[in-house]
């Protein structure tokens, strides 16, 4: 999906090491610790840190994101309890040059 949506294959290969990655910008950032804060037991979206979310992002956007994190939370749980496995959707820009069309 991601790629569908214009996002590099690059950056979706390296995701699970955003903080480290000089791919992403300081947004992409913020909207990727916002999600870490979600999702992982026992961090936090404080005032402080929302206050930040607020100061680039407008409410809708704010709104959108956080529907958007948990959607994907409530998702992998679900499959997780009733072992969906992937459906492996997405594969790398090189890996589909090589399917027949």
């Amino acid at each position: 999906m991601g790629s569908a949506l214009g996002v590099s294959d690059e950056k979706l290969l390296v995701l699970a090491d955003w903080e480290a990655s000089p791919l992403f910008d300081e947004t992409e950032r913020l909207a990727l610790e916002y999600a870490d804060r979600m999702t992982i037991i026992g961090r936090d979206v404080d005032d402080a840190f929302f206050a930040r979310l607020q100061a680039v992002f407008d409410d809708d956007a704010i709104v959108e994101l956080t529907a958007t994190i948990a959607w994907e939370n409530s998702s992998s749980k679900f499959n997780r309890a009733l072992r969906v496995e992937s459906q492996g959707l997405w594969k790398p820009d090189d890996a589909r040059s090589g399917e027949d069309a």
